[in-house]
């Protein structure tokens, strides 16, 4: 029932699907080789590509996983004032370190997801410039101890592949994981231009890096290989949901077992309505991000998926009255202020 609930309208035709989860797979996959895996030209490939982005269906972006730099990754709960959520909403959407920025259905709760690249950056905004916001009046900060991987990554298409095109296509590189301090990896100002360039545009072409670096197009390939080797640069895609289909977001705060908090997780990432799942610090320790048809589907999946599931003690449903900022994306893209 789940799966048939997942599946998309027609606003997407099987090839749109294909050509989505290829770029899931890997985000800069050459257009000659996608269109080789499934039998099109290169110019076809390229052409729903663009016809994607046009439309506002799908946007790449590089993005900078900080743990690697020394820095953890934490979502906030942040309570306004009911009069200014929105202001204070858009404003937090234009902060470079805060992705996920959404205004859930009490109408004065925003919730987003941090990453820093240094200790003074983070006590500066979460010491400082958010408690100071005249419009917050309670903050929340979550640290993420461990990010669930998922078998296969949101919207889970690869049902629309043949075994030999998926081998053709290879798995998504794995995600990574901390063994040490030794792994803590220094950018460089090239790499700062890089990133920022690649954070606009997750498939900006090798010469524009290299323009952007000074460094040659053969140079700008090897380093963004050795950096999502390392796990600093990794591509998300921001997907248009509700052209999809999907009006209900929601985010779920679980209190689990100890004991059963691994067990639990890996039996929650096989959900196709997950897009996010990790274990967090605080009251709740496991957090999802759950995309779903409406609301009757949520309920459904939270009665029957989750309370099926053994060592789930409490959950907290929290829904998205609206979405500012998901990955890197500004959903609404109005200009907007400094903090109010």
């Amino acid at each position: 029932m789940f799966e048939e609930e997942l599946d998309d309208s027609s606003v997407l035709d099987v090839l749109d699907k294909q050509i989505v989860h290829g770029l899931v797979t890997d985000a800069r996959i050459p257009f000659a080789r996608l269109g080789a895996i499934l039998g099109v030209s290169e110019q076809t490939v390229a052409r729903r590509y663009r016809s994607l982005r046009t439309r506002g269906m799908i946007h790449v972006a590089g993005q900078v996983n900080t743990v690697p730099l020394g820095q953890p990754r934490w979502v906030m709960r942040i309570t306004s004032t009911p009069a200014k959520a929105v202001a204070l909403a858009e404003s937090l959407a234009r902060v470079p370190e805060l992705s996920w920025v959404s205004l859930l259905t009490s109408g004065f709760e925003i919730m987003c997801a941090g990453r820093t690249r240094s200790i003074e950056r983070r006590d500066e905004l979460l010491l400082r410039v958010i408690p100071r916001a005249s419009s917050v009046v309670g903050l929340t900060v979550h640290e993420v101890m461990r990010q669930f991987p998922f078998p296969e990554e949101w919207p889970r298409y690869d049902r629309f592949f043949t075994a030999e095109q998926l081998r053709e296509l290879g798995p998504r590189p794995p995600m990574w994981e901390p063994v040490g301090p030794e792994t803590q990896v220094t950018l460089s100002r090239e790499d700062e231009a890089m990133m920022a360039i690649l954070a606009r545009d997750g498939r900006a072409p090798y010469a524009r890096l290299a323009a952007a670096t000074g460094w040659s197009a053969t140079r700008v390939a090897r380093r963004m290989s050795e950096l999502i080797e390392s796990g600093v640069l990794y591509f998300d895609l921001d997907f248009a949901l509700q052209l999809m289909g999907y009006t209900c977001r929601a985010v779920l705060w679980m209190r689990v077992d100890p004991a059963r908090l691994e067990e639990v997780g890996k039996a929650i990432s096989e959900h196709s309505e997950v897009a996010y799942l990790a274990a967090i610090t605080g009251p709740a320790n496991l957090t999802a991000s759950l995309v779903c048809r409406d609301n009757a589907h949520l309920y459904r999946y939270v009665t029957e998926r989750l309370g099926a599931l053994p060592g789930i003690r409490d959950i907290e449903v929290t829904t998205a009255l609206r979405v500012f900022k998901q990955s890197q994306t500004l959903v609404d893209a109005q200009k907007l202020a400094v903090l109010p």
